[in-house]
């Protein structure tokens, strides 16, 4: 339990730093870019505890920030509910979807249910953007039932806008932060809790996890459900923070945006998704004159990281800083082991 509280004050450390940016960084656009940044490391957290750790090789996660997206603006745009009441009804939504596609993906392994989590996803992409029906109008335009290939854009946000004038994005960015703050500490205590090692013991060794009684198929349906949950909620807040749910959160290129960050963090770590979100989004900002060749310098860095630093910058970090402590230490390293 003592990693458990170490990570537990990192992670409180890591809150508490965002928590007081805005008191150093007045731009708008830098807090946007973080409040970005929020959104795609929760997303990358989640999925490397699903795949990281609970060895589920699953491509469905970017159909859970979609649902989550997509509930939240139908929510409030044809019932009227609040924002705040639609995010969490979202969530819930998209863990019932991921319940029901992890009973049917979990009875195969490995590659086919990357293969079937990702053929679903994309028949829900293709069943939405032909959504061509009027269903209501909202504002005197024809909205379809599922947005059709334009999507959700005429809803409410955080309401922070008539409240805090000019600053309303410090308002989004608190509640941003909020959910980031709740998505990291239940993934750190899901990782190093009882949950997190069942969730590996099967990754590693499924006979053996067997044995000892733990039920492979029932774990990752419990690891499918939680981190679709949190992904849920990401894009609930997603939505109302950019007042748009679309299509484009199912493209190709928008998938392997997010893998690449949990690959070049480091698959299985606990902070590497947050390190790698980090990176790759330095990447893409000094890379946006590039256009379209910004996908090619992700699947660069993809095929980089793979070949050469599989275990990513998490793991690199810990052996160079290892290495560096053990120079500081020449009688402990002269030590016969």
């Amino acid at each position: 339990m003592t990693t458990l509280r170490q990570h537990l004050l990192i992670g409180l450390a890591v809150i508490a730093a965002f928590a007081a940016l805005p008191l150093v960084i007045t731009e708008r656009y830098l807090l946007g870019e973080v409040i970005i940044f929020f959104i795609w490391a929760m997303v990358a957290m989640n999925w490397n505890v699903l795949m990281g750790h609970a060895g589920v090789f699953s491509l469905a996660q970017m159909l859970f920030v979609a649902v989550g997206a997509y509930g939240m603006a139908m929510g409030v745009t044809f019932t009227g509910m609040s924002v705040w009441a639609a995010i969490p009804v979202a969530a819930l939504a998209t863990a019932v979807l991921a319940l029901v596609v992890g009973m049917a993906c979990l009875r195969l392994t490995g590659a086919y249910v990357a293969l079937l989590t990702y053929a679903i996803a994309e028949m829900i992409h293709v069943l939405i953007i032909t959504d061509t029906a009027c269903f209501t109008l909202v504002a005197n335009n024809c909205q379809q039932l599922f947005g059709g290939a334009t999507g959700f854009s005429r809803f409410d946000d955080f309401g922070f806008r008539p409240l805090l004038k000019a600053n309303w994005i410090l308002g989004n960015y608190y509640i941003v932060l909020s959910a980031f703050a709740i998505t990291v500490m239940i993934v750190v205590v899901v990782i190093h809790g009882r949950l997190g090692l069942a969730f590996r013991a099967i990754r590693d060794n499924v006979g053996y996890a067997s044995s000892r009684g733990i039920d492979r198929k029932k774990y990752q349906i419990a690891a499918f459900v939680i981190t679709a949950f949190l992904t849920g909620l990401v894009g609930g807040v997603y939505a109302a923070h950019f007042r748009f749910a679309g299509p484009s959160l199912f493209e190709f290129s928008t998938l392997m945006f997010v893998l690449a960050m949990v690959v070049v963090g480091g698959l299985g770590s606990t902070w590497g998704p947050l390190i790698g979100t980090g990176s790759i989004m330095i990447v893409v900002e000094l890379s946006k004159e590039m256009g379209d060749a910004r996908n090619l310098v992700l699947g660069l860095a993809l095929v980089v990281f793979v070949v050469f630093m599989p275990k990513g910058l998490a793991r690199a970090g810990r052996t160079i800083a290892n290495r560096l402590l053990r120079r500081n230490r020449p009688e402990e390293a002269a030590k016969p082991h």
